[in-house]
């Protein structure tokens, strides 16, 4: 052979080992493209929706800019995640790739009996059909109970500034701000939810605000329900007027009784200058920061090269692997999460979030904020290195089609980092009777962080899902925001007098999550174990002693695997596998929920259906394709009749032994307002979560299965220390 072919076979060889090693480092459902079954629509596809559905004459679709109501026009655009069993097969039989679709919802109001539609449109990326998708039998979507578009928005804030004309004089004389012709002394409107205030009406209560210092709206006591029912514009009215604890019939008869002085007055007064600037909290959702965001103090140092790697959106970080989406519906979810190559879940991710106050307000009685219905994925804002994430974080942009006329780029909606958990995860030293140190290394501990956030107004939302090298998942959310508060009355004493003409009041909030766990396959059953005292015999004496044992549970249905919200959950709450280590224990990943709110939001009423999940802390239900989301994005605005509702998935309480399982679990904190909470809560004190813990899942050699060589830190040269 000569020496060019000896270099040409070397060089193939090279190759191939190049190769090799890149399929050995990547998971067999990585490999030809496989992962991007979970990825999010592109530019390009939602553009070719776009355009498909705009060529669709029928249709008779207008721009969603347009500043009217009575037309067809597309709301969001979505990745259609396809049906699991296909997705599996497609993954570890290499079967046929998935059909890729989008989820489209249309508000056809450009006709007598206006509806909200959903469609299934594809094949991506170009698309020849589409086809409706219905909700769950026996359940429909009312017109009333569509999200509120941008169109909307601008409409109704116009219709109030007219309508409160006659106010003007009253406004600048009990808040010495104005709606129009400001000049930085700004009065501004905000609403609440639901918007309906009975079964099949569309009306919202607005709250009038002060804009000030400090990224703060200040309420003036003044709140107008609007009805905005119809789809023509004209027809829209003012119902009702509340200021300072009295109702109203109109502005012009609030505008009257206060020019005849027959009005008890609130009048504010002016504590901080001039506010030239609007604030934070009205920057668009996607919107650059005005000037870069800087602040000295502790820097995490990256490594010189990174120990994850991203691909599209999928991560691999040492035994890790998974896929990511930032739903615009839903929010953020993980996907097909793998350890060691072994099945953990096949989705984890936020389902909604609500937070119920307690004012004495018309507004405030009314709020119960579902947080889907602002679609939480679009209500990200861009992340700053430093503070929402370290410098040294890898942000990602993101793509939604909502409410708007093509996609929009969400820029650093997304970040992904490795820090240190600040604590090692095993223990440093091992001593015997004389005091001699016998064990001298360490597995440092770190962990990867994927994070975004969800801003609702005066409200942040901080989303985390942490990956332990030890084979935990911690999915975690932290909240913050500036104190909403109500104008002072004598109705309101028993809340918080927080500043001269403003009370705080306690509200909870509670977040639910779909856990669909798949432990080393999708064969599972769910049981629990609970630490029981039991008298037992001294086997060195004739005492008796009182020991912990541990007694199981086993769930054989879904109504027995459910657990109220506020109960006191067992100890240990097991998803398990057939599948057996080598001492006969089922393989199992170990549920251990973080929640501070004990108390149920509301008895079980007709409105209560729209968040029926709120009753139960953990409940566990086989999987159905047709039960997918706990919730919609138009229960927030028809609780009376909701598209979706929760306990619906219990009712036929299936067999859940050795079953494909879902894991439905709520957490949540009560927030009782305090002078250190303003102007804003700090999100140290707020957060709740859950984890997900190997237990029994791998078998322990004499060397740890989550230890690597770059892990280990030698401790021999230490010391046991002097008294």
């Amino acid at each position: 052979m000569g020496l060019a072919q000896r270099s040409l076979a070397l060089g193939c060889m090279a190759i191939v080992l190049v190769l090799q090693e890149t399929m050995a480092e990547y998971p067999s459902w990585m490999l030809n493209g496989k992962a991007q079954v979970f990825s999010d629509l592109s530019i390009q596809e939602m553009e070719a929706v776009h355009s498909f559905l705009m060529g669709r004459t029928e249709l008779e679709l207008q721009p969603s800019g347009t500043q009217a109501l009575d037309k067809n026009s597309v709301f969001l655009i979505e990745t259609l995640l396809p049906n699991k069993k296909v997705v599996l097969e497609f993954l570890n039989k290499g079967t046929r790739p998935p059909v890729r679709e989008a989820r489209v919802i249309i508000f056809f109001s450009a006709q007598e009996h206006p509806n909200v539609t959903e469609f299934a449109v594809g094949p991506l990326p170009q698309p020849i059909y589409m086809r409706e998708l219905f909700p769950r039998p026996e359940k429909h979507r009312s017109w009333a109970s569509r999200p509120m578009s941008k169109a909307e928005q601008s409409l109704l804030y116009h219709k109030i500034k007219e309508a409160t004309t006659p106010l003007k004089g009253f406004f600048l004389d009990t808040t010495g701000f104005s709606l129009e012709d400001c000049n930085g002394q700004c009065l501004t409107f905000t609403h609440v939810a639901p918007h309906s205030v009975e079964s099949r009406h569309r009306a919202t209560w607005f709250l009038l605000q002060r804009i000030v210092k400090d990224r703060l709206l200040q309420p003036t006591g003044l709140e107008v329900l609007v009805d905005h029912g119809s789809t023509d514009i004209r027809d829209w009215r003012v119902e009702q007027v509340w200021y300072n604890g009295k109702l109203y019939s109109s502005p012009e008869e609030l505008a009257q009784k206060y020019a005849d002085g027959e009005v008890d007055t609130v009048v504010l007064k002016d504590l901080r200058p001039k506010n030239t600037e609007l604030p934070q909290v009205f920057n668009k959702p996607g919107g650059k920061f005005a000037a870069p965001l800087r602040k000295s103090g502790p820097h995490v140092k990256q490594a010189n090269d990174s120990r994850y790697h991203l691909e599209g959106n999928t991560v691999i970080y040492k035994d890790w692997s998974f896929s990511f989406q930032l739903r615009p519906s839903s929010g953020l979810q993980i996907l097909n999460v793998h350890f060691r190559n072994e099945y953990i879940a096949y989705e984890i991710g936020v389902q909604g979030a609500m937070a119920v106050h307690r004012e004495k307000t018309p507004a405030g009685e009314l709020t119960k904020t579902m947080d889907l219905g602002w679609s939480l994925g679009t209500v990200t804002h861009e992340l700053a290195p430093g503070i929402n994430c370290p410098e040294t974080a890898t942000f990602l942009d993101v793509i939604h089609y909502h409410g708007t006329d093509g996609p929009v780029r969400y820029p650093r909606a997304l970040c992904l980092f490795e820090i240190p958990t600040g604590v090692p995860v095993r223990p440093t030293f091992n001593t015997n009777s004389a005091g001699k140190i016998n064990f001298f290394s360490d597995v440092m501990g770190h962990k990867l962080v994927l994070r975004a956030t969800s801003a609702l107004y005066n409200f942040d939302y901080i989303w985390d899902f942490i990956f332990y090298t030890t084979g935990t998942i911690s999915a975690k959310m932290h909240a913050t925001g500036y104190i909403h508060t109500t104008i002072y009355t004598r109705e309101g004493l028993r809340e918080t007098h927080l500043l001269t003409h403003q009370l705080g009041h306690s509200h909870t909030h509670l977040v639910h999550y779909r856990v669909d766990l798949d432990v080393a396959g999708t064969n599972n059953s769910f049981h629990t174990l609970q630490a029981k005292q039991k008298n037992t015999t001294n086997s060195s004496s004739p005492r008796r002693l009182v020991q912990d044992v541990m007694e199981k549970t086993q769930y054989s249905q879904e109504r027995q695997a459910t657990f109220s919200f506020g109960q006191t959950l067992p100890s240990f709450l097991l998803f398990s596998s057939p599948k057996k280590d080598i001492w006969g224990y089922r393989r199992s990943y170990r549920l251990k929920i973080y929640s501070t709110s004990e108390q149920r939001l509301t008895p079980e009423t007709q409105e209560d259906l729209a968040f029926s999940w709120a009753r139960y802390s953990l409940a566990v239900s086989k999987y159905s394709d047709s039960e997918q989301y706990s919730t919609s994005i138009y229960n927030q605005n028809h609780p009376w009749d909701p598209p979706v509702v929760f306990e619906d998935f219990l009712q036929d309480s299936e067999n859940i032994e050795d079953q494909d399982l879902v894991a439905w679990v709520t957490v949540g904190f009560s927030h009782g307002p305090h002078s250190e909470a303003a102007p804003y809560m700090a999100s140290s004190r707020n957060f709740v979560g859950f984890l997900l813990l190997p237990f029994n899942f791998f078998y322990i050699t004499e060397k740890h299965p989550a230890t690597s060589a770059t892990d280990i830190s030698d401790t021999g040269s230490l010391g046991a220390g002097s008294a």
